[in-house]
């Protein structure tokens, strides 16, 4: 089998197992490729950590879970240094915590304070953890999904900017159609029987290495100038919009920064790739916009005033901003 064919199987595998949600399936996929971190927003109970501990079940890789509360400390997801007595001398070592693993589900992230939040800045972007002035490194697969519920229910806080830039897409859930619904109910009816027959059967496991060459060949996806022209007038569009449209002015107080467009281009390149295609269209880019872009966006009070969200402003900045031809 091929990469390509390595992740298809693996995305087939989640949609088993998480129904009626395939486009966000897709999207935790194009993350996966491009080597991303992944905000996952939802009302409770529409299957955010059931879709994380699906991606980890089939893949060869150590999963992390980390329940956010309030009383979290940032050393209890980073680890700390502990005394340890080894040959009746006393030493300190470094004790890693949960967040030294593959795949790491940060639950309910916004339900802890902006400290422990922070606590998390360093692993995603450098891929190391500093403790006592000694630098760590993660593992070479390591893949932040963090779930969160709008910041409108009770016990939320906000992220912080610096941190919401950190993650390559936010991805929102829905609820499913009524006929997915009736389907996940007669799955979860089978895992129960299947459960009080006995130990289960083992899921067939991707192979980190599987990965990395995915990876590598979605490096090598072939990305035009006037594809670059064009991911870089939509980040400006975000930060003068003036040119473009009166409304868009009045609604964007700030627009994406450059990692943003560095985002916007990994996704495209994942998704021309998933796509069997060898170059990036338009058409890949404008498919990974929202989810890159949407958390990125500081929107007005006049966007609020107006009911319009992230996803609608950059709905009228695709219709703005020309298309190469």
């Amino acid at each position: 089998m091929s990469a390509r064919d390595d992740i298809l199987a693996l995305q087939a595998s989640i949609a088993q197992a998480v129904l009626g949600q395939d486009e966000v399936i897709r999207q935790v996929v194009l993350g996966l490729l491009a080597n991303g971190h992944l905000l996952l927003e939802s009302l409770p109970g529409l299957a955010k950590t059931r879709t994380v501990k699906a991606l980890a079940k089939h893949l060869d890789a150590k999963m992390s879970r980390i329940q956010f509360t309030p009383d979290l400390l940032p050393s209890d997801i980073t680890g700390a240094e502990v005394l340890n007595q080894v040959d009746g001398r006393n030493e300190i070592r470094f004790q890693p915590g949960p967040l030294f693993g593959n795949v790491i589900l940060a639950d309910e992230i916004n339900r802890a304070p902006a400290k422990v939040q922070s606590a998390l800045l360093e692993a995603m972007e450098e891929r190391q953890i500093t403790v006592a002035g000694i630098s760590h490194s993660m593992p070479d697969l390591f893949m932040v999904l963090a779930t969160q519920n709008p910041i409108e229910q009770e016990g939320t806080y906000p992220l912080p900017e610096a941190q919401m830039d950190r993650f390559l897409m936010k991805v929102l859930l829905g609820y499913p159609k009524a006929e997915d619904e009736s389907l996940v109910l007669r799955m979860l009816r089978a895992e129960e029987q299947a459960s009080g027959h006995g130990k289960a059967a083992a899921d067939a496991q991707l192979a980190q290495a599987a990965i990395f060459a995915a990876r590598q060949e979605v490096s090598s996806i072939h990305v035009s100038e006037a594809i670059d022209c064009y991911l870089i007038d939509l980040i400006n569009a975000t930060r003068h919009p003036s040119p473009y449209d009166a409304d868009l002015a009045r609604w964007i107080n700030i627009g994406a920064s450059p990692r943003g467009g560095i985002g916007l281009d990994r996704a495209a390149r994942a998704h021309a790739w998933l796509e069997g295609n060898d170059f990036v269209s338009p058409d890949d880019v404008r498919a990974v916009v929202h989810p890159v872009l949407r958390h990125r966006l500081l929107l007005s009070y006049d966007a609020v005033a107006d009911g319009v969200s992230a996803d609608q402003v950059l709905d009228r900045l695709l219709d703005k901003v020309a298309i190469p031809v």
